[in-house]
């Protein structure tokens, strides 16, 4: 049972798929963390399709600081072109990782600009 991090990660993943389901009326914003950086993107589960996306390694991003602080910047640019996009109502999806940290402050991010989960 036991496994490395990317493993665990994995099941717990599918764990919360199996409940987690993003709408047309409410898309599912997912995070992935890496070492360098931080992704957020809206999705909508229906069609399979991306809505919109942020990064903290993508060209029209530019916040310095901690990664804490890059996360909590992430999370205001993607509500931002969530809201250009007309979506306010998102269902979140953490993809595996504890909801603490970078997770936790782009989740912050993105309240503060607008989203509602």
């Amino acid at each position: 049972m036991a496994g490395n991090k990317v493993s665990r990660r994995e099941r717990i993943k599918k764990g919360i798929r199996k409940t987690l389901h993003g709408s047309t009326e409410r898309p599912r914003l997912s995070v992935y963390r890496s070492n360098k950086g931080i992704y957020a993107q809206i999705i909508d589960d229906v069609v399979g399709k991306t809505l919109v996306s942020a990064s903290s390694l993508s060209k029209d991003f530019s916040a310095s600081g901690t990664k804490i602080e890059q996360s909590k910047a992430v999370g205001k640019l993607v509500a931002e072109k969530a809201k250009a996009a007309g979506i306010s109502k998102v269902v979140f999806d953490r993809n595996g990782y504890l909801y603490h940290g970078r997770v936790k402050s782009l989740a912050e991010g993105a309240r503060e600009g607008g989203l509602d989960f």
